[in-house]
């Protein structure tokens, strides 16, 4: 007897769909949570215990240290897991990006500080933050890479909603750290700095331990399994930078997101302590502002499979620009209540309009051989430009024009209009047909052409 299409189980293609996509989100958030801890736990304790200010050689460490490591580490990354990955496979560059991640930030928890064994302190944490932003550079792009191909075989009208889970991952280990940063920072000052920072990265590796369960269980990207057999030419990396433009598209559509977050995520939590929140008000607005983007998120990359990557982005971007001088009035006023409700709209719900499709967005624009390569190359490229250099210039801008506001603002506007020109000049990719897209192209199949 032929069950009805109301109680029909799933196919086998349909549930491989759903191990991937949880194992998407898990991977993503553990890698975001390692990633993030670290900014938030070296923002408490990091100077006194690893670069201490009487020795001029640490303090030149430290400022190498902090930019190479944060994020020119993580275009490196995309560009070595890509490598590989679109040789050998996606699923094998996630597997070693999560353990990568883990095991660096465990080794982070067990690290000797500056006082223990001098010099090699600082130059052994930086060398571990390399470590995690070369995983975190590896693991986007295969992490949405394996949701996007495995989608295109049995819901390919869905991918943004698919791949969402992906990129919901950052907020939830901005959660996750922030929660578990703020338990810890209770603790005696003495304790905390003896050993209560060490916590949250022992933690990472039960995290691994997890991560890599799931991830063992996904079999690998259809897709890549059919062009497997045709290697390429020329490393994957020559390949895209032949014809750059699409590279040049994704950073720019991403560059106002991540302005944006970074903004109003790690840059806020100095800027507002500089005016009079504690620590403590500032992690809770921050924490609210990533629980509203787990919300505006997938929302938002669901809809670009109704209506379009293009208007959904745009959207994102034109609020951000509009959102910047409000937000930051907000964050001025002095208020606990207003600075939650200020990142509640900046960051929860305009940069999350614009960034829940790029994970979509992106890998359409590139052929399934060098897809790996080209996204994320674009998505880490961004990364650079806007959540690199943004807080740099703002606390520049700030010391060089009295402390207000308003070249913060004016960041903000400049990211989005980058990603809103960015977005003009792009075709829709929604209709584009993964398997038989070209090396690396951003002309989108025609609107109902057959797939």
């Amino acid at each position: 007897m032929q069950s009805s299409p109301s109680t029909a189980q799933p196919s086998p293609d349909t549930r491989q769909l759903r191990r991937v996509a949880l194992s998407g989100l898990l991977g993503t958030a553990v890698e975001f949570y390692d990633f993030l801890v670290y900014g938030t736990v070296a923002a408490l304790v990091f100077g006194d215990l690893f670069f201490p200010k009487a020795d001029p050689a640490v303090g030149t460490i430290a400022a190498f240290g902090t930019f190479a490591a944060g994020y020119v580490a993580r275009p490196l990354g995309g560009i070595v897991f890509g490598h590989f990955g679109d040789r050998i496979g996606r699923k094998s560059m996630m597997l070693l990006t999560m353990a990568l991640m883990g095991c660096g930030s465990f080794l982070i928890g067990v690290l000797p500080t500056y006082d223990a064994i001098g010099v090699w302190a600082p130059v052994l944490l930086v060398a571990l933050r390399v470590v995690q932003g070369i995983a975190i550079g590896g693991e986007w792009g295969g992490a949405t890479l394996m949701v996007v191909e495995h989608a295109e075989r049995t819901q390919s009208g869905r991918r943004g909603m698919w791949t969402s889970f992906t990129m919901l991952g950052a907020p939830l280990g901005s959660v996750l750290s922030a929660g578990m940063v703020t338990l810890v920072s209770t603790l005696p000052d003495d304790q905390f700095r003896a050993w209560g920072w060490r916590v949250p990265f022992l933690l990472s590796i039960v995290l691994l331990a997890v991560g890599l369960f799931v991830r063992l269980k996904v079999a690998e990207s259809p897709l890549f399994a059919q062009v497997k057999r045709e290697p390429l030419e020329k490393p994957p990396v020559v390949e895209v930078l032949r014809r750059p433009k699409p590279v040049l598209m994704a950073c720019g559509v991403g560059i106002g997101a991540f302005t944006a977050q970074s903004l109003l995520t790690g840059f806020m939590i100095s800027y507002a302590v500089d005016h009079g929140y504690s620590r403590s008000q500032v992690l809770t607005a921050v924490t609210v502002a990533s629980c509203v983007a787990l919300l505006v998120l997938p929302a938002a990359s669901a809809l670009s499979d109704r209506v379009g990557r293009r208007p959904v982005v745009l959207t994102g971007a034109v609020a951000s620009a509009a959102l910047a001088f409000p937000v930051l009035a907000l964050v001025d006023s002095g208020s606990p209540g207003l600075l939650i409700l200020a990142l509640a709209l900046g960051h929860g719900v305009a940069q999350s309009t614009m960034y829940g499709p790029l994970g979509a967005l992106l890998t359409e624009m590139f052929g399934t051989r060098v897809r790996y390569t080209g996204a994320s190359l674009g998505y880490q490229a961004a990364t650079l430009v806007g959540a690199g250099f943004s807080p740099l210039v703002a606390s520049s801008l700030l010391a060089s024009y009295g402390g207000g506001s308003t070249p913060v603002s004016l960041l903000l506007c400049g990211g989005a209009a980058v990603t809103a020109l960015t977005v003009w000049r792009l075709r829709e990719t929604r209709t584009n047909a993964l398997e038989h897209a070209e090396p690396h192209s951003v002309t989108p199949t025609p609107e109902g052409t057959p797939r």
